[in-house]
């Protein structure tokens, strides 16, 4: 069972942290100066210093969720970049009377997607990474030898 509890725990890691990886690599890497550009025009503070910034959230914290290494931190630097991103990018609450009902239902379903995903941040920070992490190397032994003992 616990060897189970792994595989979907670190399955589970990986599908959280894709989203994010593929969000610095191919979403600010490859495009830097047009998402500073964005950026800017969305009235965020030090375009340029602020995605630098928020690269290295996503991949450490990406990172640290995947292999399980201080995980909780990793979750926490994911759950800062979500907040702050979700403030200037999915502010439904600012928009216009006049916009298209299909613009604001994009941006409601954009800030639900990133509520969801703090969601999940909050519940790595307080559960941790689970069986199969760095975090947690010799504790699944320490409990099944535990559990063996309790046995005989």
């Amino acid at each position: 069972m616990n060897a189970f509890r792994g595989l979907l725990s670190l399955l589970a890691r990986l599908m959280i942290a894709t989203i994010f990886l593929l969000s610095a690599v191919a979403g600010k890497i490859m495009n830097f100066s047009g998402t500073v550009e964005k950026m800017a025009a969305e009235g965020v503070p030090s375009p340029t210093i602020l995605l630098g910034g928020a690269i290295a959230f996503l991949i450490l914290g990406s990172l640290s969720i995947v292999l399980g290494y201080k995980g909780r931190f990793g979750a926490f630097l994911l759950l800062c970049f979500l907040g702050a991103a979700t403030y200037y990018f999915h502010d439904f609450w600012k928009l216009p009377p006049d916009t298209p009902p299909a613009t604001m239902q994009g941006e409601l379903i954009a800030f639900m997607k990133n509520l969801a995903l703090m969601g999940t941040m909050l519940f790595l920070v307080a559960n941790g990474t689970g069986p199969w992490s760095l975090d947690n190397r010799g504790k699944a032994a320490a409990q099944d030898a535990a559990a063996d003992d309790d046995d005989e």
